[in-house]
């Protein structure tokens, strides 16, 4: 949540300009021309929006809590969900004085959040079912039977409400 409202403060604030360039509503235009700019201009106006909402990737899984979940489903979700959110992000900055909503940046932006969750996610998850295994093992277990011990509450035996 703090790094929306850090986003949204970056991003959805006035700025006073002297002049504004028209709004890119053309797929892939100004990545074409940052690209045809070259050099570390080009690396940076084209990274800062991959990272911008790359941890995204990482924090929208975490809010599921599962574990246990279709690695292609938990990709589609969490990159429809970034996808979505960068969207809100232009469709208001179109709304802000000195702010140009631009397509280019919902694309560079649902890049980074679905790098950052197949980069980190996978891994993440493989490591905690293992830890999650390891503290089911730890349980002791009458042999033969398969059973955890329980201990009774009360003296007199179970009793449910």
């Amino acid at each position: 949540m703090a790094h929306l409202l850090i986003l949204g403060w970056l991003l959805l604030r006035p700025r006073t300009v002297p002049w504004v360039p028209a709004a890119n509503l053309q797929p892939l235009a100004s990545i074409d021309a940052e690209l045809a700019r070259g050099g570390w201009s080009a690396v940076w106006h084209l990274g800062v929006p991959v990272l911008l909402l790359a941890p995204l990737g990482i924090l929208l899984p975490l809010v599921g809590g599962r574990l246990d979940v279709s690695p292609l489903a938990s990709m589609a979700r969490t990159v429809f969900g970034g996808a979505m959110i960068s969207l809100t992000i232009e469709l208001v900055q179109s709304t802000v004085p000195g702010q140009v909503p631009d397509v280019d940046m919902v694309l560079l932006n649902t890049l980074g959040v679905a790098l950052a969750h197949l980069l980190v996610v996978p891994g993440m998850r493989c490591r905690l079912r293992r830890r999650d295994e390891r503290l089911r093992a730890a349980t002791p277990r009458i042999p033969r039977v398969g059973l955890t011990p329980q201990a009774d509450v009360f003296p007199a035996g179970r009793t449910y409400f």
